[in-house]
């Protein structure tokens, strides 16, 4: 029997410190991923959660680590370690962190690359509750013999899909395996593939298994178009698009990084030349350095930029709530990029509407791309020529790892195995 969900973040058993910060922050009600993860989090079970980004997922396991850390005095060792793909995801996760942290102290530090590693040698041997990093940087820091792992209780595997995809397996392994055994693991992804599966059933005990995925990969309130473009008349079609959208805010995306700074370069021009349109406007791609790239994060976040012309560099792990369009300048190279381009916008329930342009040789990539959706993209009225009816994507069964049905909270008799130490509520020290 399935305990059920809260409504509101005053029904679950959280400190007055949090319930004071959730009231700043002005949340009032958990979302799908975080009334499902939460109360489980808390009673201590492992967790496979399946949630695109967007979703209020990095509060899912902010709120729960948060109550129940050992006071810095008490323990000055790495308690919780949270593995993120990129760096601007941990920018984002470590912010998160600090904000839910507020009005009780506690030391969160993010470790990746192109931030100063001086910096972070000196945070560790003063002492680190929480430890939010990539997979590269958190084994140099093993390799250095920097950071311990033998205090931790909790280790998460965010973007878990995100990770493999960028070759982070062995990091991964290798970081698990210096883990106590005796610990509480949470993986979250938006994808439950093979390699997802494969991950879980090693690394993770009876998980209970938290399915906030949308049924048909992309949300609702996404409206999805496409356009079919001849290569040669793109940034026409693309300016006429912009004209006629104005968009808030946009992302553009481009497959290479000499596109994205063309692209970029062409657009700067074209408004330049009609300053009665003022567009702000930047570029971000995988040449840049940190600096560079967290300073249009940052104007992105902060309002200051109406295009961003990407790589997919932005692709995954990025959670800007304010945009408002998607444009696919260029196809993906796979229909999982689309999807993850695509939730760009539509965030937390917002609307959002996403192009994709396509040309003339490019139909099977669409047709591949509807398939993975399962739905049709509507053709809008700037496309060039007209197209023929294509067939509806075939809906296909999903594979995901068979849900055991989850246990009543504090219930030692609803466990089939002996549990581990970690199926209890480790006692706060929150007030």
């Amino acid at each position: 029997m399935n305990s059920p969900k809260p409504e509101r973040f005053s029904d679950l058993p959280l400190s007055p410190v949090m319930m004071r910060a959730l009231d700043k922050l002005g949340w009032t009600a958990p979302s799908p991923i975080q009334a499902g993860v939460i109360p489980y989090a808390l009673e201590g079970y492992d967790i496979l959660g399946q949630a695109r980004t967007g979703t209020g997922k990095t509060a899912s396991f902010a709120i729960p680590i948060l109550e129940q850390l050992d006071p810095l005095s008490q323990n000055p060792w790495p308690q919780a370690l949270v593995l993120v793909p990129t760096r601007e995801l941990a920018a984002q996760v470590h912010g998160e962190f600090v904000k839910l942290a507020e009005g009780c102290p506690t030391s969160i530090l993010e470790i990746s690359g192109g931030k100063h590693m001086r910096k972070q040698l000196k945070a560790l041997s003063e002492g680190v509750q929480v430890v939010v990093g990539t997979p590269g940087r958190v084994t140099d820091h093993l390799q250095r013999g920097s950071l311990r792992l033998d205090r931790l209780w909790c280790v998460v595997l965010d973007e878990a899909d995100r990770m493999l995809d960028i070759g982070f397996r062995p990091s991964i392994e290798r970081i698990l395996r210096r883990c106590p055994q005796n610990r509480q693991t949470l993986l979250l992804s938006a994808t439950l593939d093979e390699r997802i599966r494969e991950l879980a059933n090693r690394y993770l005990f009876e998980p209970i298994i938290v399915d906030c995925s949308d049924k048909d990969v992309s949300v609702e309130t996404i409206e999805q178009r496409f356009l079919t473009v001849s290569p040669e008349n793109k940034m026409q079609v693309l300016l006429q698009l912009l004209d006629r959208e104005k968009p808030p805010q946009a992302i553009i995306f481009c497959r290479t990084k000499i596109g994205t700074a063309k692209l970029h370069n062409r657009l700067e021009k074209h408004f330049r030349s009609n300053p009665t349109n003022s567009i702000r406007l930047a570029a971000i791609h995988g040449d840049m350095n940190q600096s560079q790239r967290d300073a249009v994060f940052r104007a992105l976040r902060e309002g200051e930029l109406q295009i961003l012309v990407a790589t997919d560099v932005v692709g995954r792990g990025i959670d800007v709530s304010s945009i408002s369009h998607i444009i696919n300048y260029d196809l993906p190279s796979d229909c999982d990029d689309y999807v993850h381009r695509v939730g760009r916008t539509g965030r937390m329930g917002r609307s959002g509407i996403a192009f994709t342009f396509v040309s003339k040789d490019e139909g099977e990539i669409l047709t591949e791309i509807e398939h993975r959706i399962n739905r049709l993209l509507e053709r809008d009225p700037l496309s060039e020529t007209p197209t023929k009816k294509r067939a509806s994507p075939i809906v296909l069964p999903s594979t995901v790892l068979p849900s055991r049905t989850p246990p009543q909270f504090g219930d030692p008799k609803s466990e089939g195995k002996k549990p581990r130490w970690n199926r209890m509520r480790r006692k706060s020290s929150r007030a």
